[in-house]
């Protein structure tokens, strides 16, 4: 987002009007790319609240902050299917002489990536920088991310039968959930110094989407799986 302000220059006239003529000031604030406003946000002084040194995102002293704030603004929270997979081997009951249903154990065990922006400073899959910065509004949400990791787990070990003339096999749809929002990037104005040239005040934004599978809680100690539908398919042998 490009915020401009205006300068409003008049002139008066013999007939005593004026004209106003609206021309960008020398604050304009310039143009920049996501990647660019990310990594200012990556690179603030404050992040989502919290207070930053140059070491969180692995700069040098002499470094400085990039920007003196990034919030991050959720605007919309979801959750949808995601793409259905066969996830075991088939189970086949085809023997000409089979006159009853075959008894099996179905297993499978089936890895969903975690959580991913459109951002690689929003794919790291770890709890520090700006992906650990969404944490705070995921778990406002029911269904939480766990940012930790990088994938997560859906598993499951069943006895089924197999009825004569049919093959078994199943699949897995994982439950995702999407969280869409905007990184809002503050630089506040500086006046000018005898060694450091004045700043206008700048503002900018990126829009963010981040995608991840739906975990259920796990026991104590032990990590949560991925929430979705496993569903048992047959077909002619």
């Amino acid at each position: 987002m490009k915020k401009i302000r205006l300068v409003a220059i008049g002139c008066a006239l013999a007939t005593g009007g004026a004209v106003v003529t609206l021309l960008p000031s020398a604050n304009a604030a310039e143009e920049k790319t996501p990647e660019q406003i990310m990594r200012m946000c990556e690179r603030t002084a404050k992040l989502n609240g919290k207070q930053q040194s140059v070491s969180d995102f692995n700069g040098a002293f002499a470094d400085g902050f990039e920007s003196d704030t990034c919030d991050f603004v959720e605007t919309k929270f979801e959750t949808f299917d995601g793409p259905t997979e066969k996830v075991t081997v088939d189970f086949p009951n085809c023997e000409p002489n089979a006159t009853e249903p075959s008894k099996v154990t179905t297993e499978y065990s089936q890895a969903v990536g975690q959580g991913q922006g459109k951002y690689t400073v929003t794919q790291q899959g770890a709890a520090g920088g700006l992906f650990g910065a969404l944490n705070g509004s995921w778990v406002k949400h029911k269904a939480t991310l766990d940012m930790t990791i990088k994938t997560a787990t859906a598993t499951e070990s069943e006895q089924r039968e197999v009825p004569v003339g049919k093959v078994l096999h199943l699949t897995f749809t994982p439950k995702m959930q999407r969280m869409t929002g905007v990184w809002k990037v503050h630089t506040a104005a500086r006046e000018q110094g005898t060694v450091i040239p004045g700043s206008p005040e700048k503002n900018f934004e990126a829009e963010e989407v981040v995608e991840g599978p739906v975990i259920r809680p796990g026991a104590a100690g032990t990590p949560g799986l991925v929430d979705g539908t496993t569903k048992p398919v047959l077909e002619d042998c």
